[in-house]
């Protein structure tokens, strides 16, 4: 062999060598995103059925494993909702809300509603096994309410804090929600709850994020990874008028959000949270149920 071709071999063996290691963890990427389930719940009051049987019966014919109720009246519920669960593969996702009240009121009478009745829902998920109770500081038009400053975060900090404390000992979290600025001026971008879930100090104050409330966001991706382990729950809708996924045509693209989903091994669920255009709701739900399981496997 002369030098020439000694090179040219050395460089081409040395070049494959280089490649060989990436190629093997890019496909060790691609079969560890490919084994993370979809784990999809629905809202109680979008299912179809008289009954809550019969709602978790239609849930069961379409692999739906999560069941999110609402929160108001939610502990006078817990032995209907275990008996409606026995035997079945379907697991209470998050508490959506329902509490009185708001953390951030000014007035003490109000603030007393929400600790009390914030609590009682906390106690309840906690019975459900529930991954936490969905919360938001303040809507648009809940005053009297603390002025949006460094103060009131630290004060809102601090009584997470003690909230988380108390959701942990129940054996569930609270789950703070980024709204858009129609709704609340407080908390609308999910790296900001993110950052005040690590500011709480407590391992029970856990966020989400809401693909309709998440277009206030320059990135589901960039959203998604920045909430990393903080990331408790997940709501989807159609991305124009936020009714059922699918509803509103191209825009309706979830891949970027689903791929950090898959990429933080996400172990909980993406739930509906919409209206429905659609006559026939149980129809538009398998329709949305089969556009999202698509997405997620191309994602």
């Amino acid at each position: 062999m002369d030098r020439k071709t000694f090179l040219k071999t050395s460089l081409a063996s040395a070049a494959a060598l280089a490649v060989a290691p990436s190629v093997l963890v890019s496909c060790k990427q691609q079969e560890k995103k490919a084994s993370i389930p979809l784990r999809l719940s629905f809202q109680e009051g979008l299912t179809p059925g008289e009954s809550l049987a019969d709602k978790l019966d239609f849930m069961e014919k379409l692999g739906v494993t999560g069941f999110e109720p609402g929160g108001r009246g939610l502990a006078g519920r817990v032995q209907e909702i275990r008996d409606a669960l026995e035997g079945r593969n379907i697991q209470v996702s998050a508490i959506c809300a329902g509490f009185d009240g708001f953390i951030l009121a000014q007035d003490p009478e109000v603030k007393a509603q929400f600790d009390k009745s914030m609590r009682e829902i906390v106690r309840a998920a906690g019975e459900l096994g529930s991954t936490g109770v969905i919360m938001v500081p303040a809507f648009n038009g809940q005053e009297p309410v603390y002025p949006h400053t460094l103060q009131t975060r630290e004060y809102l900090c601090a009584q997470l804090h003690d909230l988380g404390e108390y959701a942990l000992s129940c054996g569930t979290t609270v789950i703070l929600e980024p709204l858009n600025r129609r709704e609340a001026f407080y908390l609308r971008l999910v790296a900001d709850a993110a950052a005040i879930c690590r500011d709480a100090n407590s391992k029970g104050v856990k966020c989400m994020g809401d693909f309709w409330h998440m277009q206030e966001e320059t990135s589901d991706y960039a959203a998604f990874m920045a909430a990393g382990p903080y990331l408790q729950h997940v709501h989807i809708a159609s991305r124009g008028n936020r009714v059922m996924p699918g509803e509103d045509g191209e825009k309706d693209n979830y891949k970027e959000g689903f791929r950090a989903l898959k990429e933080l091994e996400y172990p909980h669920y993406v739930s509906l949270e919409c209206g429905c255009r659609a006559e026939d709701r149980a129809a538009a739900l398998t329709n949305a149920a089969a556009l999202l399981r698509q997405q997620w496997e191309e994602a």
